[in-house]
């Protein structure tokens, strides 16, 4: 199914048939323009700030829970592996791994959530779209444009992500909805899921906030309980790191296969061929999407909804609701770079792109300065 020439499957992107990027440039001698995409991403503001911006549990909970940023860096590890496999462009497959949250908020999706409140009159807020917001606007690295001027298929990446928690939200038109993206953008979604669906579990163990004798009525837990049981590990630390592997390996095992037998029965020859398909190609299985799906419910009821996640996450919203009030009232407190789009933007959605930059203890920080400024919150 590959081609000769460069190993790739003839349907997957290659970057000398990209659409190419807003803003003309000469490319690089020795890098391709998908490598160059991946490298402007992690010298963005935006990316390093992902290292104080929450997952699941706020950063000041703790030094080994995932960030943003660590998260980031396992979804861009577990698809360059389903890239690989699938024999799909890796280059492209990471860039996009690791652009995939830049548009996130301080606080997960409680600042998402509330910044979606404050700005349900002036266009609303949604993190995908916001990510593209960033990469096309917001960073300011050169003198000739706006933004990172990344390729088509790495902007396109943004506006299509799609998991239980994402979905496309009014794509700008040169994306058009009737086009699926490329398989490449397909693997980085289900890297996504994986990931958080394993490693926020993780994490959720080692608070105590669930414990594994709760997970026992799920096949996905089972399943990889038994493949360590077999091995004989019985540390109880060790034990547990081994069944969350096995909970990624069975996951990405199920995706790769499920994935080779869809794009061979689709007979698709081209990147236009999976643009036109009926569906996604990149996939997992029946039967495990269902323990997926049973198993996504239970962290949604009793990690993401746990009463502590709720106190911090409704702590969080109060912060996004006030700093936004007195910016948009005292525009005088927003940065000079910020202040000075007013007029082309207009006040709220400035406002709203200053939020969403900060990182936790940032807009904790801001926060206290404003309306603490002699003592404690």
């Amino acid at each position: 199914m590959t081609s000769a020439s460069d190993g790739l499957l003839p349907c997957a992107a290659r970057p000398e048939t990209t659409r190419g990027r807003v803003h003309d440039e000469r490319e690089h001698a020795y890098r391709s323009p998908y490598q160059r995409d991946r490298d402007r991403i992690i010298h963005s503001s935006a990316f390093r700030r992902l290292e104080y911006k929450t997952q699941v549990f706020v950063n000041h909970e703790g030094d080994h829970y995932r960030t943003r940023l660590t998260h980031t860096l396992e979804v861009a590890q577990i698809a360059r592996t389903i890239a690989r496999a699938l024999s799909l462009n890796e280059d492209l497959t990471e860039a996009i791994a690791l652009a995939h949250d830049m548009g996130h908020t301080p606080f997960g999706h409680s600042g998402e959530k509330a910044l979606d409140e404050v700005m349900k009159d002036h266009g609303g807020f949604e993190h995908n779209r916001h990510g593209l917001r960033v990469v096309d606007r917001l960073e300011k690295r050169y003198d000739a444009f706006d933004g990172l001027n990344l390729t088509y298929e790495v902007r396109e990446a943004f506006v299509r992500h799609k998991t239980a928690y994402d979905a496309p939200v009014d794509p700008p038109p040169e994306f058009p909805l009737e086009e699926q993206v490329h398989l490449e953008g397909q693997a980085v979604c289900a890297a996504d899921a994986i990931a958080y669906n394993s490693h926020d579990l993780d994490d959720g163990l080692v608070s105590g906030l669930i414990a594994e004798e709760d997970l026992r009525g799920l096949a996905l837990w089972r399943a990889a309980e038994e493949a360590v049981a077999s091995s004989g590990e019985d540390h109880p630390k060790l034990r547990r790191r081994a069944v969350v592997r096995q909970l990624i390996n069975r996951q990405v095992t199920d995706l790769i296969e499920n994935s080779s037998r869809l794009i061979a029965k689709a007979g698709v020859e081209s990147l236009e061929d999976v643009r036109a398909a009926d569906g996604w190609l990149v996939r997992s299985g029946a039967a495990l999407g269902q323990e997926t799906r049973e198993f996504q419910a239970f962290l949604y009821e009793r990690l993401y909804h746990h009463y502590r996640v709720m106190r911090t996450a409704n702590k969080a919203k109060k912060f996004v609701h006030a700093l936004f009030e007195e910016f948009v009232a005292h525009q005088e407190d927003l940065p000079d770079d910020f202040r000075g789009r007013i007029g082309e933007d207009g006040r709220e959605r400035v406002v709203c792109d200053y939020i969403a930059g900060m990182t936790d203890r940032y807009a904790q920080d801001i926060y206290q300065k404003l309306f603490y400024p002699y003592g404690r919150m």
